[in-house]
């Protein structure tokens, strides 16, 4: 688990020969805000971008959809085993209730993680083929997307409905919240991609 945890941390650092460490000035920030611009949380897009972004090194939309979507896997793999440990602990605990309700969410985020991680082969495949199959990659990306964040959503609801209380449901519900917006970030970005491809390209939408 810990080599894909690193495996995927590098391959967010290094995706697209970028820089991570650069200090990003005001045009770097004022171009990740414009881009931004979409989304339903800017301000969480913005930190994920703007590491990436310098005076010389102004990712393109594509680009910008990748690195959104695949911090959201990256986040995801850590959420998920997150609520592993956290359904182990009230496992021994013998807490029936409290079990359940992390179970069913585990099973949620099992499910949103395959879909992520689809969506990210998928899109490095739509850069490679032909254009006659980039609305076919298109499709399969939002839909896979769309359904991580029903899948996050539902393992909110799940927690919700058993009234877990402490620590564990605060720090779940906080980790699979930032999954969620992570998500819906991508998908926004994804599609801004898009469209723009589809206008410079004169690809008709579906």
């Amino acid at each position: 688990m810990a080599h894909t945890f690193l495996s995927l941390l590098i391959l967010l650092l290094t995706i697209f020969t970028l820089n991570p460490t650069v200090k990003c000035g005001s045009r770097a920030r004022a171009y990740v805000e414009n881009q931004c611009r979409p989304t339903l949380y800017t301000n969480l897009c913005v930190r994920t971008l703007l590491p990436f972004v310098s005076k010389t090194n102004a990712p393109d939309p594509e680009q910008l959809a990748r690195i959104s979507l695949t911090t959201c896997l990256l986040k995801a793999r850590l959420t998920k085993a997150y609520v592993n440990m956290v359904t182990k602990e009230f496992h021994k605990t013998k807490n029936a209730r409290y079990y359940e309700a992390v179970t069913d969410c585990l099973s949620q985020i099992n499910d949103g993680v395959t879909q992520i991680t689809q969506s990210v082969k998928e899109q490095k495949r739509m850069m490679h083929d032909e254009e006659k199959y980039f609305s076919w990659h298109e499709s399969n990306v939002k839909t896979w997307v769309s359904t991580a964040l029903t899948d996050v959503t539902t393992c909110l609801d799940r927690i919700s409905d058993k009234a877990i209380g402490g620590k564990e449901k605060g720090m779940i519900k906080a980790r699979v919240l930032n999954v969620k917006h992570l998500a819906s970030n991508a998908l926004a970005l994804f599609n801004r991609f898009t469209t723009r491809h589809r206008g410079s390209r004169g690809i008709k939408t579906p």
